[in-house]
């Protein structure tokens, strides 16, 4: 099988599954049972300075597909709400019964250097093996100038990474949030700022729902409802494009990166270790599904690079990087059809419709036996691929690339564009 170790900013893990913000009830115990099932490593739940934060009774709201499968949840819940010593304590003993798994400690404190660096050298005493900056959470701390309140101005961002690193030899992973008009902004802020790392992403700020009797957003909170973050397999897409343009980046290329959101499978995964994450964290889906789905992930992950002929996640790591590219340097000349495969096509007409009303008018209706036929009229078909994201039927509809008849053309050097490049390209 294939050696899912991995290393991210010094940290060893024995795979590259870490869980993120475990539960917030008997916090030693939680970590336990995630590292029996599996789990390379844990992220633990955000600290913050004494007294500790309080949190509100109905904290979650949820936005489902109409068979009530979530797709995404919004929580308006807080940092620790335990003790600071109480959580040391916990960290400290866990560290030493669990040495060979990854324990990285999550903190958040005010824009103040002494309350960081008070914050630290407390973590830096119970021997976990890095720090994770909360420069992203876009509720309830923000309020209080912590969380993205922070992670939204590069300035800042920089000042507590280095703030950071400069009170401790640990190594320092920043979460970002996805809050920001541009992700390169605080990324490389990080970076300046001497980041081992980088997490991402944090939550989006979210309202997923009214409650339409009480007319308030949900979570209701005794009839009133806010702004949350959200989370889960809805924002695996806002993820990997942040991540990938972190992975781009002449500056910030090479940085580790701590792959967040949406991940509930091994393909998950493995979509942001190729766009260059070292590896991922995982909250809503152990939260939806619990602690062993960890054992999916592992085998599948392990199976796939078996498959690839990859014998560590080292091949995978930024794969896909070369390929990403800016939208004028793709090939315009580059064109697809969609087919129908009539054998295994159900005749529920989703497909026609869809491109009837919304597309191209390129699928045709005639009569067969017993049953309606569907074709595709090449002519008229772009090759959008809606059709093949609605059919129900996996494999039904592929998309299949037309023979080249002309090279390769960009956007950057297209007849039509009144800006098109003439000079030679340089190489």
């Amino acid at each position: 099988m294939a050696d899912l170790r991995c290393t991210i900013a010094g940290i060893r893990s024995p795979n590259p599954f870490w869980l993120a913000s475990a539960p917030p009830t008997d916090k030693a115990l939680n970590v336990v049972r995630a590292y029996q099932a599996g789990w390379g490593g844990v992220v633990w739940k955000t600290l913050g300075e004494d007294p500790p934060v309080v949190n509100v009774s109905s904290r979650y709201g949820a936005h489902m597909d109409t068979e009530r499968r979530i797709l995404g949840i919004n929580n308006i819940e807080l940092i620790s709400d335990r003790p600071l010593e109480v959580n040391l304590q916990e960290i400290t003993q866990v560290k030493k019964d669990w040495p060979e798994r990854a324990l990285v400690v999550s903190l958040m404190a005010r824009m103040e250097e002494s309350a960081w660096v008070e914050l630290v050298r407390k973590i830096e005493a119970t021997g976990a093996d890095g720090l994770e900056l909360n420069l992203g959470c876009p509720h309830g701390m923000c309020e209080r100038g912590m969380g993205s309140a922070i992670g939204q101005v590069p300035e800042m961002v920089e000042n507590v990474t280095r703030w950071v690193k400069n009170a401790t030899r640990m190594p320092v992973i920043v979460k970002l949030t996805p809050n920001i008009t541009n992700i390169l902004w605080s990324a490389e802020a990080a970076k300046r700022g001497g980041a081992d790392a980088v997490a991402l992403i944090n939550t989006v700020n979210s309202i997923v729902s009214v409650d339409l009797d009480a007319m308030a957003p949900t979570p209701t909170v005794d009839g009133k409802g806010t702004h949350g973050g959200y989370c889960g397999p809805a924002v695996k897409p806002i993820a990997l494009n942040m991540v990938a343009e972190i992975s781009r980046n002449p500056f910030t290329a090479g940085i580790p990166i701590s792959g967040i959101g949406g991940i509930s499978t091994w393909r998950d995964a493995a979509d942001f270790i190729a766009l260059g994450a070292h590896g991922v964290q995982v909250c809503t889906a152990a939260m939806t599904y619990g602690f062993r789905i960890v054992e999916d992930m592992i085998s599948g992950l392990s199976n796939f690079l078996d498959s690839k002929g990859m014998d560590s996640l080292e091949p995978l790591i930024g794969a896909a990087v070369k390929n990403v590219v800016n939208w004028n340097d793709l090939n315009m000349n580059f064109s697809t059809k969609a087919v129908i495969d009539q054998e295994a096509c159900i005749d529920c007409g989703r497909c026609h419709i869809v491109c009837e009303d919304t597309s191209h008018q390129a699928i045709r209706i005639s009569a067969g036996e017993g049953r309606r036929v569907f074709t595709v009229e090449p002519d008229d078909c772009v090759g959008c691929n809606l059709c093949s994201h609605v059919c129900p039927v996996p494999s039904c509809i592929t998309m299949q690339p037309e023979p080249a008849t002309q090279p390769p053309l960009t956007w950057t050097r297209h007849p039509q564009n009144p800006f098109r490049q003439t000079a030679p390209e340089t190489v």
